[in-house]
């Protein structure tokens, strides 16, 4: 695969990319993501952090199983962070590898929901899958207001999968610096032991850009 800064990635002739919808519904990536590939990501002209956040993923791709970290993709919204994920996993999947993709915030909403006693799953029931799978994508992490039960929660799921030596790889839209004083960082939605643990388990990748949802809006006026 060749990448080429503005046009994306060009396939190579001798393999084939498609992965079946089957092997994607298995992974629960939303329907929106699901056409998310490496070789339709495009970085923007002159963008060297896209285009950086390109080469690590697909890096991980090409070289897994001998990788011993997962990816932590920051930045603020619509820069691509959703995409590059959904695209590892798709190139995983192509490979064999057991991918689950969950958003941050409905996997909280499962747990919950999983508490009412008319429920027919369990805590243990919606757990139990994210701390296996081989390959983990959390979306969105620090999304969710930072409640005690909130934080509580990620440590355990993250903690279990840290011990178990799980490659994981998360998006998030917040930052570890503070560009106004006002601003949360991500330690501050996570808090300062699950930001610490999360240097170790992934590479960090900040990822800069104009929110592309935004050009398109402006592109169909």
């Amino acid at each position: 695969m060749e990448v080429v800064a503005g046009k994306g990635a060009r396939r190579c002739p001798c393999r084939d990319h498609n992965v079946t919808g089957k092997s994607l519904d298995r992974t629960r990536v939303p329907r929106r993501y699901e056409a998310c590939a490496l070789h339709n990501y495009y970085p923007a002209q002159g963008n060297g952090s896209q285009l950086k956040a390109f080469n690590y993923a697909f890096r991980l791709v090409r070289e897994y199983p001998a990788v011993e970290r997962g990816l932590l993709l920051m930045g603020t919204v619509g820069v691509g962070k959703t995409h590059l994920s959904v695209a590892i996993l798709r190139g995983l999947s192509e490979k064999g590898v057991p991918c689950l993709f969950y958003e941050f915030g409905s996997l909280l909403k499962e747990i919950q929901d999983s508490y009412n006693p008319i429920s027919k799953t369990s805590e243990l029931g919606v757990l139990a899958p994210v701390y296996q799978a081989e390959i983990l994508v959390l979306d969105e992490l620090g999304a969710s207001k930072p409640t005690d039960w909130v934080k509580d929660t990620m440590m355990n799921i993250i903690g279990t999968r840290y011990n178990d030596k799980k490659l994981t790889i998360f998006t998030t839209n917040y930052l570890d610096a503070r560009r106004a004083p006002t601003e949360e960082t991500l330690e501050d939605r996570v808090g300062v032991r699950l930001r610490s643990r999360l240097y170790e388990m992934c590479k960090t990748v900040h990822i800069e850009g104009d929110d592309y949802r935004r050009k398109l809006d402006t592109q169909q006026i």
